[in-house]
């Protein structure tokens, strides 16, 4: 028994380092989480595209050139920057009021600063240049449909019309400005009218439009035919 005992404590003094290097579980588990770089990138792009930079042109004064270059969002403006500037201590001064006063009123219709005035006209002359850029370009754009605007198929149900021989009720489908396709949504169960349908429809995706003749023996359905297509094109638009 008196052998057994150093055994047992040299035992436990080999457990000891185990104990003091066992790993701790709150280390492996905290962690930093750094930005991610693509969402990060994704943004900046997004804003990028969204803004757009405009030069006013250069005002030759007796104090010196003005030029003025205005960022825009949309129609908001964000940023305004002196390209050309007198070397003057009281246009050095002004500029600062000239700016903050423009990104409050939104326009150029801001006051002159006391003491630089001729650079004041100037600088506001230059960035009303860059608005109306601005406008123009931006009026454009809302008016010009995109190229998946201007081809885009759209279907156009004329009104029905009703005639001695029937009602009569034609459907158009677009796409763009030209027309595709004619349907009859209803007709008079006529032979006649059965007859003159195909010749109708030929003739309006020959002409592009309800100016075409009237179908011999048909006379009334090819009528009403005309003003339902008219109608359909109108709402078209």
């Amino acid at each position: 028994m008196k052998r057994a005992i150093p055994v047992v404590v040299l035992s436990i003094a080999g457990l000891v380092p185990v104990w003091l290097y066992e790993p701790s579980a709150h280390t492996s588990t905290v962690q930093v989480a750094a930005p991610s770089p693509s969402s990060s990138s994704d943004s900046s792009s997004s804003s990028d595209s969204s803004s757009r930079t405009v030069t006013g042109p250069t005002l030759n004064t007796e104090k010196g050139p003005v030029q003025v270059q205005t960022t825009f969002s949309g129609t908001k403006i964000t940023a305004v920057k002196m390209l050309q500037q007198p070397n003057h201590p009281q246009t050095t001064a002004a500029v600062p009021k000239l700016v903050a006063e423009t990104l409050e009123a939104q326009s150029a219709d801001i006051d002159t600063v006391s003491g630089a005035t001729i650079t004041s006209e100037a600088y506001k002359e230059s960035l009303q240049a860059t608005i109306d850029d601005n406008a123009k370009t931006a009026a454009a754009s809302s008016a010009s449909p995109s190229p998946s605007e201007a081809t885009a198929s759209r279907t156009v149900d004329g009104p029905a019309l009703d005639t001695e021989k029937g009602t009569v009720q034609v459907q158009v489908t677009f796409e763009g400005d030209d027309i595709t396709a004619v349907r009859m949504l209803q007709q008079p169960n006529h032979p006649q009218t059965t007859a003159a349908v195909p010749k109708l429809v030929a003739e309006t995706l020959e002409a592009q439009s309800a100016d075409i003749d009237t179908v011999s023996g048909a006379t009334i359905t090819s009528e009403a035919y005309k003003e339902s297509l008219q109608a359909a094109i109108d709402a078209k638009g």
